[in-house]
């Protein structure tokens, strides 16, 4: 096919943006091209390295492309289109969509730019073999307000402490940054997808079935606008109630921010208009979210390594008992081991609690971060290269701006303050059902006979602490002391 008859067609790839609206590299597309076709890859590369057939991230992704391509088809034919929808491609990402963009005779491929290291080169053999054919490769910034150099020091450099880089954030992300793609007003240039095109079912794409549909976790953009309703009813009180894990304070929009049902855009629009204190703790908390995407991207390292290398020279516990306590919830401290139940039984950890697991496993147990991360991103609904590193390193006080050395959470009094009745503990660790407030936060002080008269056998109903706390925090304090006290340590 020659170029002129390829001119005016273009193809959208979909990856982490599963939403027909307020969509950059679609909104440019239908802008510059008489025919727009959209596609998704479940990209093989990805797939094939997951270590669950029961995945509820691959589920959660597929129930949105699903609706996102009944979604394009009535988007197309209320603009007075033949119809559209989805092209559906299931293998490696590169070798798809450079044949499919050669089989639709398109004349550029369009994306939302990512920023992990892996979707970069990927991105980057795509570009290379689209020009090999003749085809322009372009990315575009969606999945953040503000990406790589467009928040700088006044030395034009990265911010390594997030203070700073929220104030200037703030003043970068002015209307305009904040203002929709109107995706609606040409989509009458959308494409209708070839005869027979029809997304793939579940398990053709070998996955199962996992326990998504029980969760309180509605999928896809319809999911996405009802937890935002209902959230913006909570939002004035955001700071108030965030923290507390057995309330409900947060968003719990992350998973929907992880693969784009919602737009980043909207949500900060929507902080801004609502103003006070709930809506800029919560606004902060998504300019959180841009920092580590920042750092992620100026400091691809981290993916292995400490922000500070320096503490690369850390002498980590190879402590396999103590691992397998705290993956399976038998550390001791109620707090901690009801975090791991809830990650593990709905695939969601609340903020606070991500905190305390990550200082509890790094600063009590003294294992590595990076087994932790590992760990979060294989259960996480949510999981987010940049979000996670970030906040592991944050824990661990190895990162960027991150909690200090010195400072190590204490996980009975972390409790106290945040379980305070232990509403949270008990639903997920029934077996403290009975155990009174006052001791619901550390059963391992109570007395032989007020155990009993709980029906609770220490030690075998619920597991004694792996560790003492105080002499753990000590141990830890010598840790960074003695890479402190290293030449060239911070």
């Amino acid at each position: 096919m020659t170029n002129e008859a390829r001119a005016g067609t273009a193809l959208v790839w979909f990856r982490r943006d599963l939403r027909s609206f307020d969509h950059a590299a679609l909104y440019q597309a239908l802008m510059r091209h008489q025919k727009v076709y959209c596609a998704f890859v479940f990209d093989t590369d990805i797939l094939d390295a997951l270590p669950d057939r029961a995945d509820r991230r691959v589920e959660f992704i597929h129930a949105s492309v699903l609706e996102l391509d009944q979604a394009l088809d009535r988007l197309a034919r209320e603009a007075g289109a033949a119809g559209s929808g989805l092209i559906v491609r299931h293998g490696g990402a590169p070798a798809c969509i450079v044949r499919l963009a050669r089989e639709l005779g398109v004349r550029e491929v369009l994306a939302n730019r990512d920023y992990e290291p892996d979707a970069i080169a990927r991105d980057q053999r795509v570009a290379r073999e689209l020009a090999d054919c003749g085809i322009v490769f372009s990315d575009y910034k969606d999945q953040v307000v503000l990406d790589r150099d467009e928040v700088l020091t006044q030395q034009g450099r990265p911010y390594s402490v997030f203070t700073p880089y929220k104030r200037a954030w703030l003043q970068r992300a002015d209307g305009f940054q904040l203002k929709s793609y109107p995706v609606e007003r040409h989509a009458a240039r959308l494409a209708p997808k070839p005869a027979g095109e029809h997304p793939p079912a579940l398990e053709s794409l070998g996955f199962l079935p996992t326990n998504l549909s029980a969760l309180a976790l509605p999928t896809g953009m319809r999911g996405g606008r009802e937890l935002l309703r209902d959230f913006e009813r909570r939002l004035a009180r955001y700071h108030e109630t965030r923290d507390y894990p057995a309330r409900k304070g947060v968003s719990y929009l992350s998973t929907h921010l992880r693969f784009g049902t919602v737009s980043i855009r909207q949500l900060a629009a929507l902080a801004r208009r609502h103003g006070g204190e709930g809506a800029q703790a919560w606004l902060s908390e998504l300019v959180w979210r841009e920092f580590y995407q920042m750092i992620l991207w100026h400091h691809p390292h981290v993916v292995q390594g400490c922000f500070k290398p320096v503490f690369d020279r850390l002498s980590w516990d190879d402590a396999p008992e103590l691992w397998q306590a705290w993956c399976e919830a038998r550390t001791g401290y109620p707090l901690v081991d009801a975090a791991m139940r809830q990650l593990h039984q709905t695939g969601y950890m609340h903020n606070r609690l991500r905190m305390v697991a990550a200082s509890f496993l790094t600063k009590d147990l003294g294992i590595d971060w990076r087994r932790g991360e590992r760990h979060f991103a294989r259960h996480l609904n949510d999981y987010d290269l940049a979000a996670n590193n970030g906040g592991w390193q944050w824990a661990a006080s190895t990162g960027c701006d991150a909690q200090p050395w010195f400072r190590i959470f204490n996980p009975v009094t972390q409790s106290e303050k945040f379980d305070p009745d232990g509403s949270f503990i008990r639903r997920y660790l029934p077996e403290l059902a009975r155990v009174p407030d006052r001791h619901i936060h550390f059963p391992a002080a109570m007395r032989p006979v007020d155990a009993e008269a709980c029906g609770l056998r220490l030690g075998r109903d619920y597991p004694l602490p792996v560790v003492d706390h105080a002499r753990a925090r000590t141990r830890t304090l010598t840790r960074f002391e003695a890479v402190k006290e290293t030449p060239g340590g911070p």
